[in-house]
């Protein structure tokens, strides 16, 4: 008997990057709480997950991407990266921009966090 993975499966198969944000995804049960059901900031963060959002760091930049994952440290990975910078520090300056892939962004590093959603969702996430 032959037995495949999802880690397997060739290059060709795997849905592409702009296909991951339509899904939906149906995660394995995985207890928090002593009742096994989890609670309710994982699951606002799950209805994240593949959604496009806007980071920025104390550094000027910002960064938008599709939102990967949140470590328990608070990093932020975002896939399909783009940095956006300002060429200099005015009002009006240009920004330049350059694709990064996936990146993780510290904790310590990020200063605002937007999530392209409705007014109602937004509202509901202030509490993460």
């Amino acid at each position: 008997m032959e037995s495949t993975s999802k880690s397997q499966q060739p290059v060709d198969m795997l849905p592409a990057p702009e296909d991951l944000s339509q899904r939906n995804v149906d995660f394995p049960a995985q207890p928090n709480d002593a009742d096994g059901v989890d609670s309710a900031a994982v699951q606002k963060l799950r209805s994240l997950l593949f959604r496009r959002m806007l980071v920025g760091v104390n550094d000027g930049r910002f960064f938008a991407g599709a939102f990967h994952c949140l470590d328990k440290q608070g990093n932020i990975i975002l896939q399909d990266a783009v940095e956006f910078r300002s060429l200099r520090r005015g009002c009006h300056s240009p920004m330049e921009q350059r694709s990064l892939g996936l990146i993780l962004i510290p904790a310590s590093c990020r200063i605002s966090c937007h999530v392209d959603c409705s007014i109602e969702e937004q509202i509901s996430l202030l509490s993460l």
